[in-house]
């Protein structure tokens, strides 16, 4: 069961996902890859499946064999204000618009996505796990965001985020009860499950 290669019949097909979502703590991130249509290596698939090692094998063999490659991080300020999905949609948005190629075509994964600059798409449910693109665009921007959280972490240790990567792991609400919460926190967010709104 390998993945495909591509989904449409254009060249530059390009290939996005997200990391991120569904933390409590630090940007999410997007990436988006345009590969060719020979594209293949053994180890790619979507990065939830891979080791950290594994993600960090593939994002410089991603890098340096894609025809375009890019990411984009919208922060929690950004994530506040127009909410989770939107910011996810924005990330990707500007992941693509950085692609030094323009693609012709976009895959998506997942079911959710706002148009970009009249480029035709589709949305690919479990997309990270069936086309090439979109696992290698999974993997940059698990490996993108995982390095951001890790540089943050030296800020406050305490939350121990290099581990967690801002995910709300026991240990990350322990330390939001513990310390507060800090100017990477998303405020908009149920930080604690006994707290339905948080006095800021």
């Amino acid at each position: 069961m390998g993945l495909k290669s591509s989904f449409s019949q254009f060249n530059l097909e390009c290939g996005t996902d997200e990391a991120g979502r569904g933390c409590l703590a630090g940007p999410v991130t997007a990436a988006a890859v345009i590969l060719s249509k020979g594209f293949e290596n053994t180890i790619l698939n979507d990065s939830k499946q891979l080791s950290e090692k594994k993600r960090n094998l593939l994002k410089p063999i991603i890098e340096n064999e894609a025809i375009a490659f890019s990411f984009a991080h919208v922060f929690p300020t950004k994530i506040d204000t127009i909410n989770i999905l939107n910011a996810s949609i924005l990330a990707m948005h500007k992941s693509i618009e950085q692609l030094k190629t323009a693609p012709q075509y976009i895959i998506v994964d997942g079911n959710r996505f706002k148009p970009f600059n009249n480029i035709p798409f589709e949305t690919i449910i479990k997309g990270d796990s069936k086309y090439s693109s979109i696992a290698a665009a999974s993997v940059l921007a698990k490996t993108c965001r995982d390095a951001y959280m890790e540089e943050i972490h030296k800020e406050f240790p305490m939350y121990n985020w290099k581990q967690n990567k801002g995910y709300p792991t026991k240990e990350h609400r322990n330390a939001i009860r513990e310390f507060g919460i800090t100017k990477y926190h998303r405020k908009t967010f149920r930080l604690l499950p006994e707290q339905y709104n948080l006095d800021l």
